[in-house]
């Protein structure tokens, strides 16, 4: 159950099972990058994700998530991987490179702005696709009509400055490879409810719209 890098670098070929039934467990990773971002940020969020996707989706994630560098060839083990922070990100020309060959071969990132991410990402963004603009996502999308339903988009999680929370895509031959949550914090949502004093209703809203970004990542043709 892992990606394969292909002698080209560039194809990811996919084998994961989204049963319980399966014979070993499909991990999913951290995104650590350098520029002095607080990359480790929502410590408790993803392994309080992966736990209400094994059993709201019958999948059969590893309990405990791994952390993985963005110049890494591990990275193509992880069909689905998440980012986040508050600060500065600086990817290497060849970070930038390695991103995109995931990308573009099958993986899928999704960036998630614990507020002071954004002025930073999307330059770097503009290193791995500068063909690329970040668009709002429609609210028709598939991410937000999964098993969970969310008309109106990316539920608000967390304030900041008052702003609506928004989700963002990189659209690359016709297939979402990145989904960037703003103004919505979703890891705030996923962390333990005493971590941020978070409501159940938004901590329920954040796993659910979570839930639907690993099934969306999961079962989209590649």
């Amino acid at each position: 159950m892992r990606f394969i890098l292909s002698s080209l670098g560039v194809v990811l070929l996919v084998c994961f099972c989204l049963s319980a039934d399966a014979q070993s467990s499909v991990k999913i990773a951290k995104l650590k990058y350098g520029g002095g971002g607080d990359w480790y940020a929502n410590k408790t969020a993803l392994p309080n994700l992966i736990k209400f996707c094994n059993t709201e989706l019958n999948t059969a994630l590893a309990p405990d998530e791994d952390v993985v560098e963005v110049g890494s060839k591990e990275l193509y083990l992880y069909p689905y991987i998440y980012m986040t922070g508050h600060g500065n990100v600086v990817f290497s020309e060849s970070d930038a490179a390695n991103l995109r060959n995931y990308l573009v071969g099958g993986g899928f990132l999704h960036i998630d702005d614990n507020y002071g991410l954004d002025k930073y990402i999307r330059i770097e963004l503009k290193k791995v696709f500068p063909e690329l603009e970040l668009i709002e996502l429609p609210y028709d999308h598939p991410v937000y009509h999964q098993k969970f339903e969310f008309a109106k988009g990316l539920p608000k999680i967390h304030e900041h400055d008052g702003k609506p929370a928004q989700g963002f895509g990189l659209i690359y031959e016709g297939r979402l490879v990145l989904f960037y949550s703003y103004e919505c914090d979703l890891g705030n949502g996923w962390e333990d409810m005493r971590v941020h004093n978070t409501p159940e209703l938004k901590h329920q809203q954040a796993l659910q719209m979570g839930a639907n970004l690993i099934s969306y990542c999961f079962t989209t043709s590649r």
